[in-house]
């Protein structure tokens, strides 16, 4: 299924931004969810990861303290709240779906995910 993130813009350093994830005309399932992001040159990197079962099973070194995963209960939005952003955190964010978090870790090709979404860009900026 096609999923869709929202929510990027530019903020200034120490700024807080939300995105959102939604899988279009349904629920996210009964699957892991989380987020991914890429910055200009850099290789894309996991930053959280939702298991079906609503536990934090994944999250990158980088956010951690300052980012945080969540759905709503109806499993129809997943949420990045992203706070005290840094320059470093610009990118493109993507939200992904799987059967578990593991491919959170390590470098995996998008197309050995269960779904992959168009990404929506994050730049921290004064």
């Amino acid at each position: 299924f096609q999923l869709q993130a929202s929510g990027g813009g530019l903020v200034q350093p120490g700024g807080s931004l939300r995105l959102s994830c939604t899988r279009s005309g349904s629920t996210l399932g009964h699957l892991a969810v989380g987020w991914f992001r890429q910055a200009p040159g850099k290789e894309r990197e996991g930053v959280l990861c939702l298991s079906s079962r609503g536990f934090v099973e994944y999250t990158g070194d980088s956010v951690k303290g300052r980012f945080a995963i969540s759905r709503d209960a109806y499993k129809r939005v997943l949420y990045l709240q992203m706070n005290d952003l840094k320059p470093e955190d610009t990118g493109v964010y993507y939200c992904a779906a799987d059967i578990w978090c593991d491919r959170w870790r390590g470098s995996h090709s998008t197309a050995d995910f269960h779904s992959w979404g168009q990404g929506t860009q994050v730049t921290v900026s004064s």
